[in-house]
């Protein structure tokens, strides 16, 4: 029972620091200023930010344009909810 706690705790605070992470970006980019990396960005979704980096997406309008985001994001959401559905059943 620990261990589920562990994970419903981690994938909060990734999603969490995902989202901020996408907003920071967006607002770099409308400032001109310098900007977190694509690979940074998708690598957080990857590792269970997904909601937090699909949220970010449409709330700030930010990386909606590009495949790659398109596509890996919404993958990453499905890979997460398995792993919870296997770890947590």
């Amino acid at each position: 029972m620990r261990w589920q706690f562990l994970l419903t705790g981690y994938l909060m605070s990734i999603n969490l620091f995902t989202f901020v992470l996408y907003g920071q970006d967006k607002r770099r980019a409308r400032r001109g200023q310098w900007r977190i990396s694509e690979r940074l960005l998708l690598e957080c979704a990857l590792a269970g930010g997904g909601v937090g980096a699909g949220l970010g997406m449409l709330l700030f309008r930010h990386k909606i344009r590009h495949r790659k985001f398109r596509l890996l994001v919404p993958f990453s959401i499905l890979f997460w909810i398995g792993i919870v559905i296997l770890f947590l059943i």
